[in-house]
């Protein structure tokens, strides 16, 4: 078997692969085409869901991070402070995809690195891969190499789908008038959306070498071009008294309705898609990663390669249900002509913003929660253990 990606969902399939069959674990190739650590451009944010399932997987978050306890949201027109507890931790990716793709190794996943994959094609019962320095062959492979998947593009579905867009830049916190790094707490501003940007700019904070940085981005779904990316980039920056000379851009595959799966093709993380709304992936990675790793046993098992199993898992189980809800919100939210509503919603009752931030983390299972179950928390004033200070003084 072959995993093409090491990142979060590649490794996250490797490692629930070990766990589950140490024989076929043997047999797993995890091919990347950098070495880490390798330089990734993303936010880095670990919500507790993740650390749910890294704590299922075995790994401990042993990176250098920083813990949010608070959030400020601007919406038009007001700006919502959510205190809370242990929101996200913020993460370089280059540490933490290495950290989860050296103990990939370490469980006794062969890792691959400096190996571009170039093509596959179908070839008997399997599929040639095969890299700018060997060919390799497997009768599964599956495709964890992001955005521009090209396992998606050559043996699933050639469609792009929804691919949103970010801009993003870290500047030393001393050098702003930015006091979330002190205050540990995330920044997300949705201003831009009645200027027609479907999207938000943020701010988290982190560390580089030690030294606390602010990193700041802005994120938004099509239609959008590189400048008005760039424009809200630098009116943020103007805004937190600082400035850049040079950022990162980078697309973002959002979630959409379609085939994960092909006859011995699996696709996890941004292959498959991340949220619409946030752009949020890793936890999605991580997710996909623990459900390719129970199909493969499953058909390992049982011969049945087509993966309607993992596919079926996807779209009906939690993390299903969660990306529609968020398709709905992306809709309401970013909408030209909802966008005052949904906002305006979003405002009114602080105990539905505790019950919303809750299921959103992931946190004590409020994600697998309905929406019959998370109203009658709401009416009943049972909100999150963890914010029942939030909740108790709506």
């Amino acid at each position: 078997m072959i995993i093409v990606g090491s990142g979060p969902a590649g490794a996250a399939t490797a490692l629930g692969l070990a766990a589950h069959d140490p024989v076929l674990a043997r047999d797993v190739l995890l091919l990347d085409k950098a070495v880490h650590p390798r330089d990734k451009t993303c936010a880095g944010g670990v919500i507790p869901k993740s650390l749910a399932v890294l704590d299922g997987l075995g790994v401990t978050l042993d990176v250098p991070q920083v813990r949010i306890d608070r959030a400020s949201i601007d919406i038009p027109g007001r700006r919502l402070d959510v205190p809370g507890r242990d929101l996200c931790r913020v993460v370089r990716r280059c540490e933490f995809d290495a950290l989860l793709a050296w103990t990939a190794r370490a469980r006794g996943i062969d890792l691959r690195e400096g190996h571009r994959v170039t093509r596959l094609v179908r070839d008997g019962d399997g599929i040639r891969v095969e890299t700018d320095r060997a060919t390799f062959w497997a009768p599964v492979v599956v495709g964890a190499d992001g955005s521009g998947s090209l396992v998606r593009r050559a043996l699933v579905d050639q469609s792009e789908g929804l691919v949103g867009r970010a801009v993003m830049v870290d500047v030393p916190a001393a050098s702003t008038n930015w006091d979330g790094h002190a205050r540990q707490r995330y920044d997300f501003d949705f201003r831009c959306v009645p200027g027609g940007v479907r999207g938000y700019r943020w701010v988290f904070p982190n560390l580089l070498d030690g030294v606390p940085h602010a990193n700041v981005g802005v994120y938004a779904l099509p239609p959008v071009n590189g400048a008005v990316l760039q424009r809200e980039l630098h009116t943020l920056l103007n805004e937190l008294g600082t400035t850049a000379r040079t950022w990162k851009a980078f697309p973002i595959r959002t979630a959409v309705p379609g085939p994960l799966v092909a006859p011995g093709v699996l696709l996890v993380g941004d292959a498959a898609g991340c949220d619409p709304l946030m752009g949020e992936g890793i936890s999605f990675a991580l997710e996909y990663g623990v459900l390719a790793a129970e199909a493969v046993t499953h058909a390992r098992r049982g011969g049945d390669r087509s993966f309607r199993r993992y596919q079926h898992a996807v779209d009906h189980g939690p993390i299903g249900r969660k990306l529609r809800r968020l398709r709905l919100a992306t809709r309401l939210f970013y909408g030209r002509r909802t966008w005052p509503a949904a906002f305006a919603a979003a405002a009114r009752s602080r105990r539905a913003q505790a019950i919303g931030l809750a299921w959103y983390n992931g946190v004590d299972q409020w994600d697998e929660r309905g929406v019959l179950a998370m109203g009658a928390a709401w009416l009943t004033r049972r909100g999150p253990r963890w914010q029942e200070d939030v909740v108790a003084g709506a």
